[in-house]
């Protein structure tokens, strides 16, 4: 199973941005989407996949952050 993950964009440089995954930073190409730093962006595979609002992007931090703490 694979899942995406939201990622807060901290900077950007031609089609690569530095996101912000809950203090682990990772390089994400943006080829297929256009984001700007501040803004979410739900991730997979190491590609940007969408540009999320704020409040959908921290409902499912929330959900994850729950799902771990049950393991």
């Amino acid at each position: 199973m694979c899942i995406a993950i939201p990622g807060k964009v901290l900077s950007l440089e031609g089609n690569k941005a530095k996101v912000d995954f809950s203090g682990n930073t990772v390089t994400v190409n943006t080829g297929l989407v256009d984001p700007r730093p501040g803004q979410y962006v739900l991730v997979h595979a190491g590609c940007a996949i969408e540009v999320m609002e704020k409040e959908k992007a921290e409902e499912l931090l929330d959900i994850f952050a729950d799902l771990e703490e049950l393991r």
